[in-house]
């Protein structure tokens, strides 16, 4: 879900900042907390101004909550806040920069590649360790599983 779509919130406009959804609203929507909102916009993670009210309450719409989960997701896969600012200032920029969306993109998912290539690996070690206590468990011989005891090591 890494492309965005406009999707129109129920009953309301873009172009009218006083039908978008709340702060409170857009966070619980998205299932992220208003910080996490917030800091998303000071910290150049937002690709669109959030609309105001007259009264400067932030509104959001439904493309700025697709964006939030796409941020949301980039950070829940370890891209650093500066590689998502990256990207989304590339799609604010707008149409030419394709390709160096796509690098940005294909270079992360190498490192998710990598890291559950890892992740893998230990869980390998921990099924391996699940597998010998069952099967001491079930031998009855648990208790020859190796136990250091500090009292003989000093």
């Amino acid at each position: 879900m890494l492309e965005v779509k406009p999707q129109p919130v129920p009953g309301s406009t873009h172009a009218d900042p006083q039908a978008g959804l709340s702060i409170a609203e857009a966070a619980r929507r998205a299932g992220v907390s208003v910080h996490t909102l917030r800091y998303y916009e000071r910290a150049g993670l937002v690709v669109t101004p959030v609309d105001r009210t007259a009264g400067g309450r932030r509104r959001y719409q439904q493309l700025d909550l697709d964006w939030i989960t796409v941020c949301t997701r980039l950070r829940a896969t370890g891209m650093p806040i500066k590689t998502i600012r990256h990207y989304a200032q590339l799609v604010s920029a707008g149409p030419g920069n394709e390709r160096e969306r796509l690098a940005v993109m294909e270079a992360h998912r190498a490192e998710v590649t990598a890291k559950l290539a890892e992740i893998q690996e230990n869980l390998k070690a921990l099924d391996y360790k699940i597998d010998v206590y069952r099967g001491r468990l079930a031998a009855g011989d648990a208790d020859q599983l190796w136990a250091p005891n500090r009292a003989d090591s000093r």
